[in-house]
């Protein structure tokens, strides 16, 4: 029986993020862990943020895989203010629902693995916002030297999330 985690991930991908997300899944078979995620595997019958809650609820891990969906290299930060601010560099922004869905399962207690491609920061993409690391996406083929430690990262999780499935009140 494989243990339901709740999965953050944009709908959308370019080629590359989507071979990312592929090696992904498969570590999740490996640790005997379940993707679940609305519009993926789950679909809404009433509004969607309620819908993600439910699903959470029935979920005893979360992973969140931060993938760019935008990005600039100019823009204006708090504009206005005394900290107005020019980016002058490369930013990437997630979807918003890895941070709304990071918020729920953090609420929920529930172990938590979040992943980020580079220039993606902010709100739980920002290390020390939560109490675990934030891990990078590899883009390209993985080395035999990085697969093995990515799955370690997985194993660890893992344990935290069997953990959780099987000792919930």
């Amino acid at each position: 029986m494989l243990i339901p985690i709740f999965g953050s991930c944009p709908t959308h991908l370019n080629k590359q993020q989507d071979e990312a997300r592929r090696i992904i899944y498969g570590e999740l078979g490996h640790a005997g862990l379940e993707w679940r995620s609305l519009g993926q595997t789950d679909y809404p019958m009433e509004f969607p943020l309620r819908e993600v809650l439910m699903l959470a609820k029935h979920c005893s891990g979360g992973l969140i895989l931060g993938f760019s969906q935008f990005e600039t290299r100019t823009g204006t930060w708090k504009k206005g203010t005394p900290y107005e601010m020019q980016q002058k560099s490369v930013i990437a922004f997630p979807t918003a629902w890895n941070q709304l869905e990071a918020g729920i399962l953090f609420s929920l207690g529930v172990p938590l693995l979040v992943f980020r491609e580079d220039n993606v920061s902010g709100g739980v993409f920002d290390n020390g916002v939560t109490d675990i690391f934030i891990q990078q996406i590899h883009k390209g083929k993985l080395t035999r030297d990085h697969a093995k430690s990515l799955r370690e990262v997985f194993r660890k999780w893992a344990i935290k999330v069997h953990d959780h499935y099987y000792n919930k009140s």
